[in-house]
């Protein structure tokens, strides 16, 4: 028997998704932010303890090991990054500032700016010059980087970016910089611009590589970590990483750019429902993910989750590599309530694992929305909690809320429920902003919720936003590992070329993307992949002129690498074409009369690989389930005695009538007033607004 592993960090669960031939075996356990490696290694014995395996013997038949990490996410948050230093251009210290003039709030005169991951004193400038073209303007000073190093070095540098002008188009000065930055620091950690971000504008190669510099040392000395006890454990093969391109790949090409994993995580969840929604008939789905510490938040559309590349905000901060989109509140069922000037307000803020919400009997004091659940029913303190590794605990819980019923004139169990009011409200709000954002009405769409608390909230959220159907796969606690295993290795870079479409250079696109499959097939054969087995999406970024942003498009998809048969004198006016067409469907207007520019090449590759099956339909007779007890809660009309199903006594064509709790291993899903709920051929939850059709 051989085993594929995909391992999701969460602030508060780390979660796995074991593959074991065509079953999924599921596993959480908390998070150790000391050392998120010993959570994993933990939870991989557990594992091995399931199979009745030694840790040394199961980790021997791990065919494969999927790894998303929040590191480079919980650096940012934390802003307990490396000490930073910038070399760049001289002229252009304050670049970073400037943010292209950019606010997130521009009617908030008091929102004040991000803090700076590298402040002026540590921002450094050299003489030299590169134009536009590539050719040396003005020769770099070499004295200037070496005395340069010198400052760095007496403010305690741990880590170095280098963004110099044009460095996309020529690296000469970069690359000797680097080279000097290496002589002069040995021990400090660099990161160039022309590695990281090849591409203009120089505001987002700059701001990328900065944030690559200060998350870089944190992501690569866990990653070695990991794969130190991985290897010492009896793991022979590769550690695939998550990407936030929603591809994985080794240790080794994430070393080059650790920014790459910035968002890693939500990613895995959205490539796990754009899978599953389209096996059951739903390719465009709003993906909801309420975890310990964030309810993240992403739209599918046609059955795919495009990375996007450009102007991608994360913990306010620009960055350029691929992503797929995803935006984050801070609402989990660790975030804290509290009482803020007479408002009950309800996060960002989260008790975390350590100390986590009270009722993990941890030494939390301050009441969270896990406590909210406890005192409402939803949650029981009779069973075991996270697949019965510990019990929650009502202690100390409603003296909490009563304190903040007694502040808000209400009662304990009222400030309970508020609190159920508020953050449900915060993430409505949040879908609003994120569909409204696309043009796209969430009525249109059929939400997929997951996390451990997900499905507690899913319904209820669904009909504020006017969705008429939920689907909780049975997976759904740990559904960002299990993204984590249909996620395909995957490389996407681009590089920069600015050009009409009209006039483009054919010899310098055909050098570009040759340049690139050299790049992806090294990686992958590397990695032990075939060349042969790779998929190629040779795409290209273009803008009508004076627009800011570039969209992304293919020009030849499916194809083999180095395949660039396609490259001819009819490419100009097919891109015009694509583009157009692309231009149409995203913003419902093209310019007729204008010819639009290329601003880079981008080449999407992946190699196929298995997948956990993801299947549909509703072919089992449909049957009225029976409950295993009630319990007294609150699913929004006030307190009753509620019936209690147990998952593991569901089988497909059962059906559920709210208002109802279905308590499965790791989550529990609310099937409220008005909702029903039907398990499907795959042992999954469709949960559907009024009378099951």
């Amino acid at each position: 028997m051989t085993y594929r592993v995909g391992i999701d960090i969460g602030g508060t669960f780390t979660d796995f998704a074991l593959l074991k031939g065509s079953e999924v075996i599921l596993h959480k356990n908390l998070s150790t932010p000391e050392d998120r490696s010993t959570g994993v290694m933990e939870g991989l014995a557990k594992l091995a303890e399931m199979e009745g395996l030694s840790p040394a013997q199961f980790l021997a038949q791990c065919d494969a090991i999927v790894h998303g990490t929040t590191v480079a996410d919980n650096t940012l948050i934390e802003m307990n990054g490396a000490l930073t230093g910038l070399i760049t251009t001289e002229g252009f210290r304050d670049e970073l500032e400037y943010r292209r003039g950019f606010k997130e709030d521009i009617w908030d005169v008091r929102l004040p700016a991000p803090k700076q991951i590298v402040p002026r004193r540590r921002r450094l400038t050299v003489p030299e010059r590169i134009l536009h073209d590539g050719t040396v303007h003005k020769e770099l000073d070499e004295a200037a980087v070496r005395e340069a190093c010198r400052k760095l070095r007496l403010q305690g540098v741990e880590s170095v970016a280098i963004s110099l002008l044009f460095s996309f188009v020529n690296p000469e000065h970069e690359k000797r910089v680097k080279a000097i930055v290496a002589q002069e620091m040995q021990d400090a950690h660099i990161s160039t611009g022309h590695e990281v971000l090849p591409r203009a504008p120089e505001y987002d190669r700059t701001s990328t590589t900065v944030v690559n510099a200060y998350v870089g040392p944190r992501v690569t000395s866990y990653l070695e970590r990991l794969v130190t006890r991985l290897r010492e454990g009896g793991y022979t093969n590769q550690l695939m990483v998550m990407q936030a391109s929603g591809g994985v790949m080794t240790k080794e090409y994430i070393d080059g750019a650790p920014i790459r994993v910035l968002a890693s995580g939500p990613a895995g969840g959205v490539v796990g429902s754009a899978h599953t929604g389209k096996a059951k008939g739903h390719p465009d789905l709003l993906c909801v993910d309420m975890g310990g510490t964030s309810y993240d938040m992403s739209v599918v559309v046609g059955g795919s989750a495009p990375a996007e590349a450009g102007w991608n905000m994360h913990h306010r901060y620009i960055i350029g590599v691929p992503m797929v989109k995803v935006e984050t509140l801070g609402a989990g069922g660790g975030s804290i309530v509290h009482v803020n000037s007479g408002m009950l307000e309800v996060g960002p803020k989260s008790a975390g694992s350590v100390p986590g919400p009270m009722a993990y009997g941890r030494g939390g004091t301050q009441p969270t929305v896990t406590d909210a659940l406890v005192m409402l029913g939803i949650l029981s303190t009779d069973e075991g909690f996270a697949g019965g590794s510990f019990r929650l605990k009502r202690d100390g819980i409603e003296d909490a809320f009563k304190a903040i019923g007694d502040e808000m004139g209400t009662s304990a169990e009222q400030a309970a429920f508020d609190a159920w009011r508020v953050v449900n409200a915060n993430m409505s709000q949040g879908v609003r902003r994120t569909t409204a954002g696309k043009g796209i009405d969430p009525k249109d769409l059929v939400m997929l919720a997951y996390g451990g608390n997900g499905p507690a909230f899913a319904a209820i959220q669904a009909e504020d936003l006017g969705i008429t159907k939920v689907l909780v796969p049975k997976a759904s606690p740990t559904f960002s590992a299990l993204g984590t295993l249909v996620a395909n290795p995957m490389i996407d870079e681009e590089r920069s070329v600015l050009a009409k479409a009209s006039e483009l250079d054919l010899g310098k696109v055909r050098k570009l993307w040759e340049e690139l499959c050299t790049r992806a097939e090294k990686y992958f054969t590397d990695a032990q992949f075939k060349a042969d087995d790779v998929v190629a999406d040779y795409q290209l970024n273009m803008r009508y002129p004076g627009q800011n942003f570039a969209l992304t498009f293919n020009v030849k998809a499916d194809a083999k690498l180095h395949d660039l048969s396609f490259i001819d004198e009819t490419l100009g006016q097919r891109a015009i074409e694509l583009f157009n067409q692309r231009h149409m469907a995203e913003y419902n207007h093209i310019r007729e009369h204008e010819v639009p520019e290329v601003t880079g090449v981008r080449l999407a590759t992946h190699v196929p690989t298995p997948s956990p099956a993801a299947v549909g339909g509703f072919t089992a007779s449909a049957s009225a389930a029976s409950p295993t007890k009630t319990r007294r809660a609150n699913l929004g009309q006030g307190f009753a005695e509620t019936p209690i199903y147990l998952g593991a006594d569901l089988v497909p064509g059962n059906e559920v009538t709210g208002p109802a709790i279905i308590e499965e291993s790791f989550t529990t899903i609310v099937v409220y007033p008005g909702w029903n709920a039907r398990v499907d051929d795959a042992g999954d939850y469709e949960l559907v607004r009024g009378p099951v059709s």
